[in-house]
């Protein structure tokens, strides 16, 4: 079937989808998150061939661990579905109404957006969460994952199929793309008539190519070069601690925490024991002079360490007079994706939170947390580092539209 078929069932299927009452498509979904569970070990073994594959291509231990699907992945998978269902069903809603002089009563309904492509790499658990939050907000959906993934994919979306159809809704709400070829790839991004939003989600060079070349709207997803500041006065067990959750809990994932800014007060006491526990963990560490002072073996730091995804083992590392030079230093290398203050000080903790300008600012707390499923949101739909429509962890909210529905009773204009 070629791809404007598919994308013209798609178009088909995303108004009958509109139209599903809330139990019907929350049903359908907790359908699917059971199946997922009772034919994980058929996934399992599909993504097996995926992951020799990727090993054999040399594929980078963080792109391994985004690739990697295990029982808890999968249940995990199932348990965001889960929490999908639960969530309020946006669609329909009235967020604001009014009545002119004229009589004419207004009011901005919350409707779907259509159908959403989604362009994404090596991550198979992205195809059950975007199935489950298109699926809740009335969307249908067409999936491009990258040629690592194409097994794992491929079984995933089948499950899901064969749980709509006996729940007889619409099957072409997920459409899977199954040539990975990149004209393919620049095919969709040109789905003018067919495609209402494009999504990318990947690396840095992905996102990239998607805004440059798309000529269907794009909801930019960005890569996430995330720091912590490690202010004067802080805790410095509890900024170990979150360092250490923050750069190894996963290491391949676009929250994992890049680069320590730390203040210049501290760094005698807390980057001799950091160094050691990062040591532990097999972190390799870039620092600017300052830094390696105090960081036995470090590695001399560059321009380019200072803006980098690692998406690996690996950390920069600055030190800083004040919090408004880390401010200055953070927001010069982000990538306006999540960063975290570690401090005692409440002016401090402000300053941070008004000066960083990114999606998400945290105070003592892990760069982790930026996650649809930690929000509340159920999965997501990617995280939007731009600064129209979505911000930040988009949930259902983020994969809707609206209409102005006008009600009168003979009026014209004169």
């Amino acid at each position: 079937m070629t791809l404007i078929e598919l994308a013209t069932k798609a178009k088909e299927a995303k108004y009958k989808v509109a139209l599903l009452p809330t139990d019907t498509k929350n049903k359908a979904i907790l359908a699917v998150a059971d199946a997922l569970v009772e034919k994980s070990l058929d996934i399992i073994k599909a993504n097996a061939i995926d992951m020799e594959n990727g090993q054999n291509k040399g594929l980078s231990l963080g792109l391994l661990d985004r690739l990697k699907l295990d029982e808890a992945r999968i249940k995990g998978m199932a348990e965001g579905l889960k929490q999908v269902a639960s969530l309020d069903d946006p669609i329909g809603k009235i967020t604001e109404e009014w009545q002119r002089p004229n009589g004419l009563k207004i009011a901005k309904r919350l409707v779907p957006i259509g159908v959403v492509g989604v362009i994404y790499e090596a991550r198979p658990n992205v195809t059950a969460d975007v199935f489950g939050l298109c699926f809740k907000t009335g969307n249908s959906v067409i999936l491009k994952g990258g040629s690592d993934a194409l097994e794992s994919n491929k079984a995933i979306v089948k499950v899901i199929k064969e749980t709509l159809e006996k729940e007889q809704v619409p099957v072409d709400a997920i459409t899977l793309i199954e040539d990975t070829t990149r004209e393919s790839t620049n095919q969709l991004m040109r789905m003018n008539g067919y495609v209402d939003v494009l999504i990318p989600r990947g690396g840095a060079g992905l996102i990239k190519s998607v805004v440059e070349n798309a000529s269907v709207p794009v909801i930019e997803t960005g890569s996430g070069n995330c720091h912590i500041y490690v202010d004067s006065d802080a805790d410095i067990d509890m900024a170990i601690s979150i360092i250490i959750n923050a750069k190894t809990q996963r290491i391949g994932v676009c929250n994992a925490c890049e680069s320590l800014v730390i203040n210049e007060a501290i760094a005698p006491k807390l980057l001799p024991a950091l160094s050691t526990k990062l040591k532990e963990h097999g972190v390799q560490i870039f620092a600017d002079e300052a830094s390696r002072e105090f960081l036995e073996g470090a590695n001399s730091a560059t321009e380019e360490d200072f803006g980098k995804e690692y998406l690996d083992y690996a950390i920069s590392v600055k030190t800083v007079k004040n919090v408004e030079e880390a401010i200055s230093h953070i927001n010069k290398y982000n990538t306006g994706h999540s960063e975290s203050i570690i401090t005692n000080i409440e002016e401090n903790a402000d300053k941070f939170l008004d000066g960083i300008d990114a999606a998400c600012v945290y105070v003592n707390a892990s760069t982790r947390f930026t996650d649809g499923f930690e929000f509340g949101f159920g999965a997501e739909i990617g995280i939007s580092t731009q600064k129209l429509h979505a911000r930040g962890p988009m949930g259902l909210l983020a994969l809707t539209s609206y209409k102005y529905t006008i009600h009168g009773n003979g009026q014209i204009r004169k």
